[in-house]
């Protein structure tokens, strides 16, 4: 990209009272983001939304110049990856969010071609059960090769990571902060798994520091990059129901996990299911089910030569001496855990091997 546009639309980030939605008029209306500061102040005023006050920070442009130029170099010096709204390379579904960014920042070996991308949220004193829960949907889901997406703070996100990682899975923190640092501190010891498996991406300035005023925009990111969203557990209040209401308000999926009505954690999720806000998530299967990934042709496919896990294998053989099967005696005869079987036989579907029956029957296909 040119240096003078990457300049332009980092000021143009940066300038007061402008947001992404504002920012994006002006580009569409003067062809570009260095298009916009070569305006005369009554031409930027003339705008719709912008006004004498909005206009006067675009013209006083001096100032917001020499901060975009401390922000290129430390893209520069720290080989940063950034991306534009309106380039290929920005996130599709981020492109339909009115106020998604007009520019944000990544680091790690992210790769946005996964066509099944999953935001997975909930409260940051996640309870023995949402964590049972949510390590055995991740476990369950897996075999799909999701991309997940949080918000790397404690309880349900930064355990949503670390179950990724332990699947193999990529995923990705979006953050309420610059990239030049870690917020909680302590998750700095996942830095290198997350940036081996994922990364990290943000639209603040590596200036920018923690503060609980970004979480509304860093939730936006996290609810508009994914298909849907999981809410584990919940509060009456908190975050993960302010991103439960963007991703219904970008018309995404949302899922919730029901609780007991006396349970603290519960009563968020239990209001989105009761507001119709989010579909009932009982059991992984729900996820592909309502989302239709059992259905797109690019996942499940028969194939020539099909390489098995020594688990896997055992399936096999099972399946090839008894025909068909329930899942639960699957799992008795190979001694394996239910859960464990249950993710192998869906890896196995979509290697074109087993065929799945109503039932929680399986046979070879």
């Amino acid at each position: 990209m040119d240096q003078q546009e990457l300049l332009s639309l980092l000021a143009l980030k940066k300038a007061p009272l402008i947001g992404d939605i504002m920012a994006k008029r002006l580009i569409r209306t003067f062809g570009s983001a260095a298009g916009v500061f070569e305006q005369q102040y009554r031409d930027i005023a003339s705008i719709e939304g912008i006004g004498e006050k909005k206009a006067q920070f675009i013209r006083n442009k001096d100032g917001l110049f020499f901060k975009a130029t401390q922000e290129l170099m430390f893209i520069e010096e720290n080989k940063i990856k950034y991306r534009v709204y309106y380039n290929k390379d920005y996130p599709e579904r981020l492109k339909y969010c009115v106020d998604g960014p007009i520019i944000y920042f990544e680091k790690g070996k992210i790769n946005l071609d996964n066509p099944y991308t999953l935001s997975i949220v909930g409260t940051r004193q996640i309870t023995t059960t949402g964590a049972a829960f949510l390590e055995k949907f991740i476990n369950e889901i897996a075999p799909l090769q999701p991309l997940i997406v949080s918000g790397y703070a404690y309880g349900v996100d930064i355990l949503a990571h670390k179950m990724a990682i332990e699947n193999g899975l990529q995923t990705i923190a979006v953050m309420a902060h610059g990239l030049q640092q870690t917020y909680p501190r302590n998750h700095a010891a996942y830095n290198e798994d997350m940036m081996k498996n994922g990364g990290f991406m943000t639209d603040f300035w590596h200036t920018d520091t923690f503060d609980r005023t970004n979480f509304l925009g860093r939730n936006r990111i996290i609810a508009g990059m994914s298909e849907a969203t999981v809410v584990i557990e919940s509060a009456s209040k908190g975050g993960s129901l302010v991103t439960a209401d963007l991703a219904c308000g970008y018309n995404r999926e949302v899922f919730a996990v029901p609780g007991r009505v006396t349970d603290k954690y519960a009563i968020g999720c239990n209001d989105l299911i009761k507001q119709a806000k989010a579909h009932m998530l009982t059991k992984t299967a729900d996820v592909p089910y309502i989302l239709g990934w059992e259905k797109r042709d690019v996942t499940i496919q028969k194939q020539l030569f099909v390489e098995l896990t020594e688990d896997e294998k055992l399936i096999y053989r099972f399946l090839k001496e008894n025909e068909k099967e329930l899942l639960d005696i699957i799992a008795l005869r190979i001694n394996q855990p239910v859960h464990k079987v249950a993710s192998q036989l869906m890896s196995m579907e979509l290697k074109g091997v087993v065929k799945p029956w109503p039932g929680k029957l399986f046979t070879l296909a």
